[in-house]
């Protein structure tokens, strides 16, 4: 029987919602919605209802490690990989794709971020099982496709063509191109056009076809790991994978592989999804008051203000007077007041930080 295995990516360092996420605590650890579960803990309570705990993997900073155990404690030692430096999604993905095919010769795997926001769980579990199904018996890599509401220009976009037959499904599309990040003229095309949904970052596919995959868009790197694969699980998985990472290019997966192979399909649905990578995005899925604001903090009074977002943290005071579309943030001794309109800024002030104080702040 085929293992169904779920690998959860958990190694950014969420710089574009700071201060709040930082680097010695990044927002997949935390509950910036207020649910009583962090994203990571959500990611995972997700899947669980499709994949037995031990077929969950973890890969993270090193950094990150104890931060992985305690959020999620039902995970073994082995099951959370660490990467000794950030080197994007392929190699990311090749690490675990390598540490499955150690432990099994069949599996799917479905492969997401770990900070995701999805709110129709039950049509989400729903088309992951039609995705399993289709890969299990198809070589193919698929991706999920989310319906564009709006020109966003901070995702990714699928361009469909025909669709594809298999089983009952109406939803599945073999994919024309991927487009990283338009502008907005761009985006706004795209969306108008009806034949471009937003790429959500979670893909699905059998082991064999990712690893085929590797094989022949990203050889090298196939290479490396299919050299040293018998030393994971080992005492030398831990060296092994060190030198692998300070050898190997920093590439996303949709760059290494997705976007040059000829057999990438998309499953199209709406289950309530948002990467949730920016305060924009966070705004748009908070609740809201009358005026507009998104209100976080028991001690902080707005007056004469619409459309902000406001995080204050712990028993600090805060009273806001006469704004209108701000982020105020407050975290870790640091306040951010910044325009939402601007707040692509926010690597800027990142870096301006670091350099005038140190990282103790970022």
């Amino acid at each position: 029987m085929t293992n169904n295995f779920c690998v959860i990516m958990a190694g950014g360092v969420g710089s574009r919602f700071w201060p709040l996420s930082r680097t010695v605590l990044p927002k997949q650890f935390l509950d910036i919605l207020g649910t009583g579960r962090t994203f990571i803990q959500q990611t995972y309570d997700r899947f669980a209802k499709i994949i037995p705990p031990e077929n969950f993997l973890i890969v993270t900073s090193v950094k990150y490690k104890d931060l992985v155990k305690e959020q999620l404690p039902e995970l073994k030692d082995d099951q959370i990989l660490l990467e000794p430096l950030r080197r994007n999604t392929a190699p990311c993905l090749a690490y675990a794709a390598n540490k499955i095919k150690s432990l099994t010769s069949e599996a799917n795997i479905i492969v997401t971020p770990s900070d995701h926001l999805i709110l129709k769980e039950d049509e989400f579990i729903n088309q992951l099982k039609n995705g399993l199904d289709f890969v299990s018996q198809k070589d193919a890599l698929l991706t999920l496709g989310i319906k564009p509401n709006r020109p966003e220009t901070g995702y990714g976009y699928i361009q469909v063509k025909k669709r594809k037959e298999f089983n009952d499904l109406d939803n599945l599309y073999k994919v024309k191109t991927f487009t990283e990040k338009p502008d907005e003229e761009m985006a706004s095309i795209f969306v108008d056009s009806g034949e471009f949904y937003w790429n959500s970052g979670i893909f699905i596919s059998s082991l064999g076809t990712i690893l085929d995959a590797f094989q022949q868009h990203l050889t090298e790197l196939a290479i490396k790991f299919e050299k040293g694969r018998k030393k994971l699980n080992t005492s030398s998985e831990v060296p092994f994978i060190k030198k692998i990472y300070s050898e190997c290019q920093s590439i996303s997966i949709d760059y290494g592989i997705m976007e040059k192979a000829k057999n990438v399909y998309v499953l199209t649905a709406d289950f309530g999804w948002s990467d949730l990578g920016t305060w924009g995005s966070l705004y748009e899925n908070k609740t809201k008051d009358t005026n507009g604001n998104s209100i976080e903090g028991d001690n902080t009074l707005v007056y004469d203000s619409k459309n902000c977002v406001v995080e204050i943290s712990g028993q600090k005071m805060a009273v806001i007077q006469g704004l209108d579309g701000y982020i105020i943030a407050e975290s870790n001794e640091t306040l951010m007041i910044c325009r939402r309109e601007d707040e692509d800024q926010i690597k800027k002030f990142v870096t301006d930080v670091r350099i005038k104080k140190g990282d103790s702040l970022v």
